[in-house]
């Protein structure tokens, strides 16, 4: 859930606005997203990794077009119309061996 302030951040999104509307991620981390950034959720899934920071925009057409898993992508479909913004705990920027570590992972469990 968002709340609203007085204390203005940088939105973490766009890093261009600033901000009082945020919500909790973690205990203890808190995301800031500006009006503009809102709206772009609308028409995009819009991942934060938690380690690095780094934020991730694709179109929400898109993404659900190349998804293989049907359970995933059902429940993609169901939250077409919502804006949502996403934490990851890690990115492929942030730890590219920990990705591939997780990719085999899933590969692994899918045989």
């Amino acid at each position: 859930m968002l709340d609203i302030e007085t204390k203005h951040k940088q939105c973490t999104i766009c890093k261009h606005e600033y901000t009082s509307i945020h919500t909790e991620v973690i205990a203890g981390v808190k995301i800031y997203v500006c009006d503009t950034c809102l709206e772009a959720a609308k028409h995009n899934f819009i991942w934060v990794c938690m380690n690095c920071g780094k934020v991730y925009l694709r179109p929400k057409k898109l993404v659900i077009e190349r998804l293989k898993d049907v359970e995933l992508k059902r429940a993609y479909l169901m939250c077409e119309d919502m804006q949502i913004i996403q934490g990851i705990d890690i990115c492929v920027e942030c730890d590219p061996k920990g990705i591939m570590n997780y990719m085999d992972v899933q590969k692994m469990a899918t045989c």
